[in-house]
């Protein structure tokens, strides 16, 4: 249930772990999708969390767990879980000790039997967090307990260095145009281990919709972004195959 596999490959990565050597700053990101049927999976999901999942991955030393009902996507009902870690040992230690919490093992979600299991399918992704924005932002409206919404958007591309191109725009100007215009951030990260690589996922947070439509009818017009994204090298067409985005809002018990 945890994904200890994650875990294991994450402390193999040598360029990776090279990188967060050499760049300590920026985090590593596991986002997980917990696919759910309708019924008695989501509230056994949200009792787990809640009560039991959220705070042993608090006392395994991870901040700021995230946990997401799908707005406006494909498969639902999913869950999104957002686990951020310092480094990729970081992350397997704490697969370790999220695995060996009493709590966690002797509760419910952890022991169900093949007749009734507690989700359909997890998938997982480890994603590592941009130079330009190499730590995980928790938003305002999260500590004024103010209601947000979420859009995550992934990027798609052709080729590592089309990939690693746009990670460059965004590094290099994009991202500040994304503040200035209120296209406000959670997080920026690149794509390691999970499908539709290569690729980059980010995460923004708005008010409500009518905030979020607001932000990108600014964005789109803005001087510096059409001058930025007609430069030769970073058109679409040069660095993007496919975009996809969804709209998350977050459980009540969310750490994000």
């Amino acid at each position: 249930m945890a994904l200890t596999s994650v875990a294991v490959m994450s402390s193999t990565l040598a360029a990776p772990a090279a990188e967060s050597a050499a760049e300590p700053g920026r985090e590593f990101y596991e986002l997980r999708l917990y696919h759910l049927r309708q019924g008695p999976m989501l509230k056994r999901f949200d009792d787990f969390y809640r009560e039991v999942g959220v705070p042993a991955w608090n006392r395994a030393g991870v901040a700021n767990v995230g946990v997401f009902d799908l707005a406006v996507g494909p498969d639902a009902p999913t869950k999104y879980v957002l686990l951020p870690f310092k480094s990729p040992d970081i992350l397997a230690a704490a697969h370790a000790k999220f695995e060996d919490d009493a709590e966690v093992l002797k509760a419910e979600f952890y022991n169900v039997p093949p007749t009734d299991p507690a989700y359909v399918r997890v998938e997982s992704t480890l994603l590592q967090a941009f130079t330009g924005m190499p730590k995980l932002e928790v938003p305002l409206q999260r500590a004024e307990n103010k209601p947000r919404l979420f859009e995550l958007r992934t990027y798609e591309a052709h080729s590592r260095k089309a990939n690693q191109k746009k990670v460059e725009m965004f590094n290099l100007g994009e991202i500040a145009i994304f503040r200035r215009t209120g296209l406000t951030p959670v997080f920026f990260a690149e794509g390691l281990i999970g499908g539709k690589l290569p690729s980059l996922t980010y995460l923004l947070v708005f008010d409500d919709m009518a905030g979020h439509d607001k932000a990108w009818a600014s964005f789109g017009p803005d001087p510096e972004w059409k001058k930025l994204s007609t430069t030769h090298g970073y058109t679409n067409a040069e660095i993007l195959t496919n975009i996809t985005n969804v709209f998350l809002r977050p459980t009540g018990y969310s750490q994000i």
